[in-house]
């Protein structure tokens, strides 16, 4: 079984002149796609002396696009996608394609706790988890990992639903999930990144906690939407029960949230068709 491994790489020379040599060392067959999102270092001239293939983004485009791109040039049966900083040893890469050989789709190398970037990350990483986790009804160890095997085939049906920015991994697990394919997760410790993080603390933190309802709205939308009708009905009911005890009537803002309550309830209702639309896979015959 053929491997591609796909590296997006944006200002990642530091990274990339440690992570290739032992890419090559390790899996001398395998396919190495290195995807330059528009880097302004020695990405480029590094890859061209160790005769790694690269595809490169005309500027940047985003880390989920440099994921895409290189995910529909891959020639191989399986595509291993990991950073470019050095966080990652490929020595492990081998216990994801063991695990994938025993009948799964998609492996994922899990992080501990020490392998996050700072203890604000850590927190949020671990919020992502157990909502992924009671979203999905399955444990999930690290949603948000960029080390992971997957069967090609499959991945590339969920290519239109991944962002262009961060984070595929988020979007893709979820897929997957809710897509019946089968997911696991191999614990792999995790060194300190090279170079500079491209992650924007406040910026990208609002961006994460949309990631927080893309998660909920992606997989099943009635587990969002039907806490939320919960809350206005028994906030009319509330109301109005406060209204006619003591004004003996009932009031607009009774009628406003009950009729919310409603209202949200059918808008989840909808989404839940959408989203098993989305998923619909179309036969090949």
């Amino acid at each position: 079984m053929g491997i591609s491994i796909i590296l997006p790489a944006k200002n990642e020379a530091e990274g990339l002149a440690i992570v290739l040599p032992k890419l090559k060392v390790a899996w001398p067959d395998a396919e190495i796609i290195v995807v330059d999102d528009g880097s302004t270092d020695e990405t480029k001239s590094i890859c061209a002396k160790m005769d790694i293939e690269i595809l490169s983004n005309p500027y940047s485009m985003g880390n989920g696009a440099s994921v895409k791109r290189g995910a529909r040039i891959a020639s191989e049966d399986v595509l291993v996608f990991m950073d470019a900083d050095a966080q990652h040893d490929p020595i492990y890469i081998q216990a994801l394609i063991d695990k994938l050989n025993q009948g799964y789709d998609m492996v994922v190398g899990a992080r501990d706790s020490t392998g996050q970037a700072n203890f604000g990350r850590g927190l949020a990483n671990g919020f992502y988890n157990r909502l992924a986790s009671w979203m999905t009804g399955h444990r999930v160890l690290d949603l948000t990992s960029g080390f992971r095997a997957v069967r090609a085939s499959k991945f590339r049906e969920f290519l239109h639903l991944l962002p262009n920015g961060f984070s595929y991994p988020t979007t893709s697990t979820m897929a997957f999930f809710r897509s019946a394919y089968s997911v696991a997760y191999v614990k792999v410790p995790v060194a300190k990144r090279l170079g500079k993080s491209h992650i924007r603390p406040i910026k990208d933190g609002m961006r994460f906690l949309l990631i927080i309802f893309k998660i909920a709205t992606l997989y099943s939308p009635v587990k969002l939407f039907a806490p939320a009708s919960i809350f206005f009905f028994l906030l009319g009911l509330c109301y109005y029960g406060w209204t006619f005890y003591f004004e003996h009537r009932f009031t607009n803002m009774s009628a406003l949230l009950l009729s919310a309550s409603v209202i949200i309830f059918l808008m989840g209702l909808i989404s839940e068709q959408i989203t098993n639309l989305t998923y619909k896979r179309e036969s090949l015959e």
